[in-house]
């Protein structure tokens, strides 16, 4: 074996760049696949690192659900096989009820996230996530300290000192990776904590593995001092994750069986208690009445975390998938077509060992060593193409190179080598000796080439996949850009703040808001100020149920909300179709009132007149707003999708908490980032700033799958195209090589060059155009797949197909030529002599 491998070392190095050309083929084709692999083994199937992951089992639950007042969920789960809702959050009153009755389970546990919380640290004040967890979290997960201690029961009983443990990432960043961090008191949202631990850096407890770990950890009794709210005695406040550690041949079916019967009990129990103490008015009303709906108690593995994989990254997982198992494909078609033409100049190696002695069995070994030499360099050249390819994914890029990966690429680079060395060595050792010898033989060309045309055919269908493709998900990009949003996006800086963190009283938020306008708007530079509970397009949502009097029943008509500042509409740019916008006597004493978009007033009011007209959100108070004007629609959530029915409040007559500001400057948005923050740093200097953007920024952000999916398929485009010019470049040259006695007699006979090198170029073309219509089949069938990913383009448009056929015609036509060039110059002296 070691002579075998030595010999493929010497052979490879001198052919060095048929070598490098095939080792960069298969770094491209295998790093991309490993890449990918390496996203979706963090998002779909490692484990979190936890001990003994495969023992914990999370709880959910499903259907209709009358028992939460307010339901808070912060992942995607995906549904149920019928596709009924699912949730999992839980009260904490439930939790402590499902705990001190679950027999079945070694311990359970619950968390939540508390994010954004203000973190200040040595006075500079920052951003930072947090989570909230029961004492016992560490414990039952296995999770030890890097250095210091994890949380214990003790932190999480009313009184203990505030205690924390910090992230890996926080550590690094903020204390330089020193142990003297322990010990140190940081201020958590004005709650000063203690650090008695940082966490391994892999940790990120229950969230997945492809998931950002929390800066800091604290006990769960914390959790009303850090937010102001009083959640830990609410029964119809579902706002826990729960999950717990199953005892030894224990299965999730078993738990959900022992649970079932002490979560519906809690479930009642909660909602009786809650109803008994509302006031005899209230509980007459449709909230406090006929709550009877109890969902079902559901148990599943939580090896794989608390939150499942969102449809978008499964979605652009599938589709990048077929993308790059496309290249593969076209890869180790190259590579075999390199290999032929390869094996065409070592026929008569092979045909003088095997005359000597040599067996078919030896060549086979030899030749096999060399393709498995080179998928292994190509392998190990695609871990590094795979390293930097994956930052370009949306998803998995800090899952980490685990085993699973290092297998992939391991059985990746021996299944490809397989793949495209074993055909053609056995094509390379079927020889007919005598003729080789005698004549540089031609039954290998015969052999071969069908198998080097099939190659070649199936490179140019494949190729034209992925450039109409590429031509498809660039027009959809601009199409999407190109559409009307409603308000004018360009020279808006956005960025949010949280002054209502620690529990501030609505009127000293509304103040600090009102001060950090007044500077804003004094900066050099600053055109207008607006303030938003969310920006338009930038990713969230509010809606609800609008009610009309007289208009519409108890379910009502689904509105979006806005709870903006008066000057919103002027400093987005929003047209006023009839009536007026908010003003300074809309205050907080003011009658209440509400501005419609003019989706919003067709929903509601039809052809009537909607000013003047009253609405409200609940089916009790229909009237509780007066409508006084109405603006042009704006995109909300999606380009995609039409401008939604919205209705926009003033922030002087609703509590506002995390808001929006929304800067229109004079230039370039971005270049005011520095004098924004240090005016609100001169207002607040604890207030940290969240979020910092620009409002197209924010739109392209909602462009981020489309321009995933048009540079995917732009760079593979590229790259198939070019290995398809390199696998036809081979093959013609292979076969010029394999044809050059027949050549030399037919110029002998009178064949002119020119003759010559267009029927070469011909038979090269007749190749491509026949791989051209199985592709042209290929983008008809697989049209339907992606058409509900494109907008304003066919999947089979006339345009894109014939751009990229006229594309890969004009490189085929190149890569022809040479060859049929090197064809048309063969000296017919020199070929009759050989024959």
């Amino acid at each position: 074996m070691l002579r075998d491998l030595r010999h493929a070392v010497r052979v490879l190095l001198k052919a060095k760049t048929w070598t490098c050309v095939v080792l960069v083929s298969l770094a491209l084709g295998t790093g991309a696949s490993t890449a990918l692999f390496s996203a979706v083994n963090g998002l779909l199937i490692r484990t979190i690192p936890v001990g003994d992951p495969d023992a914990l089992v999370r709880l959910r639950w499903t259907g209709e659900n009358d028992m939460g007042r307010n339901v808070q969920e912060y992942g995607y789960r995906g549904g149920t096989a019928t596709g009924e809702r699912v949730a999992a959050t839980f009260s904490h009153p439930m939790f402590e009820a499902l705990r001190d009755a679950g027999d079945s389970l070694e311990g359970m546990l619950a968390t939540a996230p508390v994010s954004p919380v203000r973190l200040v640290i040595d006075g500079r004040a920052e951003a930072g996530s947090a989570f909230v967890v029961t004492g016992n979290y560490f414990d039952l997960l296995g999770v030890p300290a890097l250095i210091g201690r994890v949380l214990t029961p003790g932190d999480d009983r009313a009184g203990a000192p505030p205690v924390g443990v910090i992230g890996h990432g926080l550590w690094t960043r903020l204390f330089g990776a020193s142990p003297a961090a322990l010990g140190r008191v940081i201020s958590v949202n004005d709650t000063a904590v203690t650090i008695v631990g940082v966490l391994p850096p892999d940790h990120t407890g229950v969230l997945r593995p492809v998931d950002e770990a929390a800066d800091v950890v604290l006990p769960l009794s914390l959790h009303p001092t850090l937010s102001g709210e009083s959640r830990l005695t609410d029964p119809m406040f579902w706002w826990l994750n729960v999950m717990g550690r199953t005892r030894p041949g224990v299965t999730p079916a078993q738990v959900q069986g022992d649970l079932e019967g002490v979560f519906r009990a809690a479930a009642r129990s909660g909602i009786d208690s809650y109803v008994a103490g509302l006031p005899p008015a209230e509980r007459s009303l449709a909230s406090g009445r006929d709550r009877g709906a109890i969902p079902t108690l559901m148990a599943d593995s939580g090896s794989r975390g608390v939150y499942d994989a969102d449809p978008r990254s499964s979605r652009q997982a599938t589709i990048l998938g077929f993308v790059v198992a496309g290249v593969l494909l076209i890869v180790c078609a190259n590579v075999a077509t390199l290999l032929l033409a390869r094996a065409a100049a070592r026929q008569r190696e092979m045909a003088v060992r095997l005359s000597v002695g040599g067996t078919r069995g030896r060549m086979l070994r030899q030749l096999v060593t060399e393709s498995l030499l080179l998928s292994a360099l190509g392998g190990a050249l695609g871990m590094v193409v795979a390293l930097g390819a994956r930052r370009l994914l949306p998803f998995g890029q800090t899952a980490p190179f685990d085993w699973r990966v290092l297998a992939f690429a391991l059985a990746l680079s021996l299944a490809t080598g397989l793949l495209f060395g074993l055909v053609p060595a056995l094509r390379t050792t079927r020889l007919d000796l005598a003729g080789v010898l005698n004549a540089h033989g031609r039954t290998v060309a015969r052999s071969g080439s069908r198998l080097g045309r099939s190659t070649v055919v199936a490179q140019v269908a494949l190729a034209l996949v992925l450039l109409v493709g590429a031509g498809l998900f660039l027009k959809t990009l601009g199409n999407l850009r190109a559409v009307p949003v409603g308000f004018n996006p360009a020279n808006l800086l956005l960025f949010q703040v949280d002054p209502s963190v620690g529990g501030r009283e609505p009127g000293e938020v509304m103040a600090t808001y009102d001060r950090l306008t007044e500077r804003l708007r004094a900066l050099p530079g600053v055109v207008s100020v607006a303030l938003s509970r969310i920006a338009l397009l930038g990713g969230g949502a509010w809606t609800g149920s609008a009610h009309v009097q007289g208009r519409t029943g108890p379910e009502g008509f689904t509105s979006h909300t806005m709870l903006v500042s008066p000057t919103f509409f002027e400093t987005m740019e929003i047209a006023v179709l009839t009536g007026r916008t908010f003003g300074p006597q809309d205050g907080r004493e003011a009658p209440a009132v509400a501005v419609l978009n003019a989706a919003a007033a067709r929903e509601l009011f039809g052809d009537e007149q909607p000013l003047g007209r009253r609405l409200g959100f609940s089916p009790e108070a229909p009237d509780e707003f007066e409508v006084i004007g109405v603006v042009q629609d704006a995109k909300y959530r999606g380009i995609r999708e039409s401008a939604p029915p919205t209705i926009y409040r003033s922030t002087r007559q609703a509590p506002l908490g995390r808001g929006t500001f929304v800067v229109r400057t004079a230039g370039p948005p971005g270049a005011m980032t520095a004098a924004v923050r240090g005016a609100v740093r001169e207002v607040d200097a604890t207030l940290p700033i969240l979020d910092v953007s620009t409002q197209a920024a924010e739109i392209e952000e909602r462009l981020s799958d489309e321009r995933l999916f048009a540079l995917a398929y732009t760079l593979f485009g590229g790259l198939a195209t070019l290995l398809a010019a390199i696998g036809l470049f081979g093959h013609a040259s292979y076969s010029v090589a394999q044809r050059t006695n027949e050549i030399g007699i037919r110029m002998a006979l009178g064949a002119d060059a020119g003759s010559v090198a267009r029927t070469t170029l011909g038979q090269s073309l007749a190749l491509v155009v026949v791989g051209l219509g199985i592709g042209m089949a290929a983008v008809a069938l697989g049209g339907r797949v992606v058409a509900s990913l494109l907008f304003d383009v066919a999947p089979t448009d006339p345009l894109t197909i014939a751009q990229a056929v006229v594309t890969l015609l004009s490189v085929a036509a190149v890569a022809g030529y040479l060859p049929a060039r090197r064809a048309a110059r063969v000296d017919p002296t020199i070929a009759l002599q050989h024959e």
